[in-house]
């Protein structure tokens, strides 16, 4: 990456780790779509993405993060045999549904007893992640029934200014969606 773009970048993810940080969400490129974020501990913000996207509560949203730690705090244990299987996929594009502790608010995991979870391998999504030093909510950006945001232009399309901030990046053209897994049974729920 040139050293023109590395600092454009840089600067783009503290303003939106600012936004985040006042309770904000954030539109930013991940594997194959923009995602829309905010802290997922911020139930004032998930809400605000639940009604921006005018998605159900039910459905549960995922977190993605930079390594398993920014997680844990969210996720009952698992036997260590499944918890490495999850581990040799990350990072990367691979989504999964982990049993969820029962303090985690229903906004996050929906009418589930699990809660979608990746560490992603996508370069803006780790270094939003390492520089908020948490997980991040990361749905689709876009409204109920239309096809997510590919670049910053559709995310403005759909949102006009309703978003606190905007990371203007790259997705990767080839990726699919990221696939699904539950992590107790290792069954598909969604292939890439």
């Amino acid at each position: 990456m040139p050293l023109a773009l590395f600092v454009e970048l840089k600067k783009q993810i503290k303003q939106a780790v600012s936004a985040l940080q006042k309770g904000g969400v954030i539109a930013y490129p991940t594997e194959s779509i923009y995602g829309l974020g905010c802290d997922p501990d911020n139930l004032d913000a998930v809400q605000r993405i639940l009604e921006l996207k005018h998605r159900p509560i039910e459905k549960g949203l995922i977190l993605v993060a930079s390594s398993f730690l920014q997680l844990e705090n969210y996720l009952q244990p698992v036997e260590n045999d499944i918890q490495q299987r999850v581990f040799v996929s990350w990072p990367g594009p691979h989504t999964w549904l982990w049993p969820v502790k029962n303090t985690v608010s229903r906004f996050l995991c929906g009418q589930h007893i699990t809660l979608a979870i990746r560490v992603s391998a996508h370069p803006v999504v780790r270094a939003l992640c390492d520089a908020q030093g948490q997980a991040i909510i990361s749905t689709s950006a876009n409204l109920a029934d239309l096809p997510p945001a590919r670049n910053a232009t559709e995310v403005r399309q759909y949102f006009n200014n309703e978003l606190d901030y905007i990371i203007d990046a790259g997705i990767d053209e080839t990726t699919q969606p990221t696939e699904i897994r539950d992590v107790l049974t290792n069954k598909v729920i969604r292939s890439a």
